[in-house]
């Protein structure tokens, strides 16, 4: 959420901000409720005041024995007309946060400005695009004759877009999250989590979601909870409310599986395991000093893209434009890897910092060095998603003869195993 004084201050800087997103929020209407406020607040208080001056003659009155009647009774009027006033104001104050819920964080200067996708700056690459002598297969092919997973079973179950790993399938999974989850606590200085798997409305307003994003997410309506969309949300909320006492930066790591509706069209982008309702991610979240987020950004990068080298994998690094970021990133990087069998890239994790976005929308503060109470700066990056990982192991390890290598950094977690073989 943005500072209401940022607003009132520096308008027209909103404004051209909020263009470069495409966003259709109304500034002026945002300042008209916060004229309104003040205005009310304003009368209010000297009602107050002047309620106070009248009260302190009034005992005087009575030590004279004069009579009150009147001035007690402009005293009850002054009373009502507060309690007016104090109402308007908390149900002015009530559409004038809507409004601003409704904001998307403002981009950092150094993000490019762009519509979409199409804008989104490749910041490096690492690694070879995988070549072979024989006609590489999609994850899919790979998936069904080494009997990893079983999409058929698995809509018949839940619908579309619900995976099920199956035997070694399953194992993989688990082998990918116990080595991303051990790489990051032991090398990169997380603390590992575990979070619920569903939470509230205030929850998923604090870091964004909503309640832009409702439709995208699935909700248990009796229970006012909703299915996570990915760790960052109950991670990120852990200090909902509170004055961190600790020392920053604080790192968590966490281990969920995420829900979500969207799921595109058929075709391609969501063949197999491109894109599901379901999956699994390794989630890294970030509670820093405002002045250090930027360089803390760069490590949660690093972060990252340690799984992908560990790995071997060929990725690239994408510096997203104003126009594709998420609603409340301030600057966000997406990260790629080269998938042979669908002959493109696959997004496994986006790295953002939010700045005071999210600590604004969910109240998560610190005190600084010199005492003052402010709100911390949140980041959060994938590491990484599990589904399009378990697609470009199985499509740049695969062999003529129909097996997958692993990479090496996974076979302790495979109880050993170097390779995937065809069942017979």
């Amino acid at each position: 959420m943005l500072d209401i004084k940022l607003i009132r201050e520096n308008p027209d800087l909103v404004r051209a901000a909020l263009k470069t997103r495409h966003s259709p929020v109304d500034v002026s209407a945002v300042l008209a409720f916060d004229e309104r406020r003040r205005a009310a607040i304003t009368e209010g208080d000297q009602l107050k005041a002047a309620r106070n001056e009248i009260s302190k003659k009034i005992g005087a009155l009575k030590k004279a024995g004069e009579d009150t009647t009147e001035i007690q009774r402009q005293t009850r009027e002054m009373g009502e007309k507060i309690a007016a006033l104090d109402a308007q104001v908390r149900e002015i104050e009530e559409e004038q946060r809507k409004l601003v819920l409704a904001i998307p964080n403002l981009p950092h200067e150094s993000v490019p400005s762009g519509d979409d996708a199409l804008d989104n700056v490749v910041v490096r690459e690492w690694g070879h695009k995988k070549t072979f002598d024989f006609e590489p297969k999609d994850h899919v092919a790979l998936g069904e004759s080494l009997g990893l997973f079983d999409f058929e079973r698995a809509a018949r179950m839940s619908g579309a877009g619900f995976p099920l790993f199956t035997g070694a399938g399953a194992r993989l999974e688990r082998a990918l999250i116990q080595f991303m989850l051990d790489l990051h606590t032991t090398k990169h200085g997380y603390t590992e989590v575990s979070p619920p798997y569903v939470v509230t409305t205030a929850t998923m307003t604090g870091t964004g979601q909503l309640p832009k994003m409702a439709d995208d997410m699935y909700h248990v309506p009796g229970d006012d909870l909703w299915l996570i969309p990915t760790a960052e949300v109950p991670v990120t909320n852990i200090y909902r409310e509170e004055i961190i006492r600790e020392p920053l930066p604080i790192k968590f790591v966490a281990h969920t599986p995420c829900f979500r509706r969207e799921a595109g069209s058929a075709g391609k982008e969501t063949r197999g395991l491109i894109r599901v309702h379901q999956f699994d991610k390794v989630e890294m979240v970030k509670f820093v000093a405002p002045g250090t987020s930027y360089d803390e950004l760069e490590k949660l990068v690093g972060d990252a893209t340690d799984v992908l080298e560990a790995l071997g994998l060929t990725y690239r690094v994408l510096q997203l434009c104003s126009g594709d970021m998420s609603f409340a990133a301030a600057k966000c990087y997406d990260l790629e890897l080269w998938a042979p069998g669908f002959n493109g890239w696959l997004e496994v994790s986006s790295c953002s910092n939010f700045e005071a976005f999210q600590a604004r929308r969910a109240g998560i503060r610190w005190k600084n060095a010199e005492g003052k109470t402010e709100f911390v700066h949140t980041l959060n990056g994938s590491g990484v998603a599990l589904p399009r990982l378990v697609v470009a192991i199985l499509e740049n390890g695969q062999q003529a003869d129909g097996s997958v290598v692993l990479p090496e950094a996974l076979r302790p977690y495979m109880g050993g195993i170097e390779r995937l073989a065809p069942k017979t």
